[in-house]
């Protein structure tokens, strides 16, 4: 393996979750978040996450990878079609569901997602607007990122499509360390269905779609859903 690609994935596997989580936890010790740091967290990540597609672009062209090793051909339009609509109403639906059933949860038992769902996701239309990008640009460069770089280099150096599917499966579930064990464990799970998605399509389209799809539903869903919840709390008759 090439040392630009053994140290780009060297800082996946450690610089990105560890500045992640500090973040993270900075944001969420605080008090409350106004709409502008929201807003100027969702425009940060956003620059990170292309200034980082951008120099793994740029080290794929260096070294000469192709598309169809990046995932970003087109071999099977149909079968891509399928797959990504799929996965789509798939994610889409159990995405719902998880949160519907996270607002059932009493607020004090609703741990990290909950505080994450009330300080960090849009809270108005504004915000829904930015987030709406920020879920764009994570879908596409992630999965360039996870799928497209990460599986080709660990392709290259195993020579085997199962390892580049554990291999990237796992380094996107600890870039997203921040969201504690459970959190690593439930992220490594979809990178294996994004990851099985494009070994059987042979294109990162369709795990792009499914991507933003849950983190739209995600970021839309979950702040209505836990505000709703909350003022169903508040109008319950106490009883003395």
């Amino acid at each position: 393996m090439p040392w630009d690609f053994a140290l780009i994935l060297l800082l996946l596997a450690v610089l990105v979750p560890w500045r992640g989580a500090v973040r993270v936890r900075q944001l969420l010790a605080a008090p409350q978040l106004s709409s502008l740091d929201r807003l100027a967290m969702y425009a940060s990540t956003m620059a990170v996450q292309w200034a980082v597609t951008a120099l793994v672009a740029w080290r794929c062209y260096a070294r000469g990878a192709g598309l169809q090793d990046l995932g970003l051909a087109l071999p099977n339009v149909e079968t891509t079609a399928v797959a990504a609509l799929v996965l789509a109403l798939v994610l889409a639906c159990t995405q719902y569901a998880s949160l519907r059933q996270l607002a059932r949860v009493p607020r004090e038992r609703q741990g990290f997602l909950g505080e994450m769902a009330r300080k960090l996701l849009p809270q108005d239309a504004v915000e829904g607007l930015a987030f709406s990008g920020l879920a764009a640009t994570v879908a596409l460069c992630e999965e360039f990122i996870y799928r497209g770089f990460a599986w080709a280099a660990i392709r290259e150096a195993s020579g085997s499509d199962w390892a580049a599917l554990a291999g990237s499966s796992l380094l996107f579930g600890v870039a997203h360390a921040y969201q504690g064990r459970r959190g690593i464990v439930v992220t490594a799970v979809a990178g294996l269905i994004f990851g099985g998605v494009r070994m059987w399509t042979g294109s990162l389209v369709a795990p792009m779609v499914g991507h933003l799809v849950a983190d739209l539903v995600a970021g839309i869903a979950a702040p209505r859903l836990l505000r709703r919840a909350d003022a169903a709390v508040e109008q319950t008759p106490r009883s003395v």
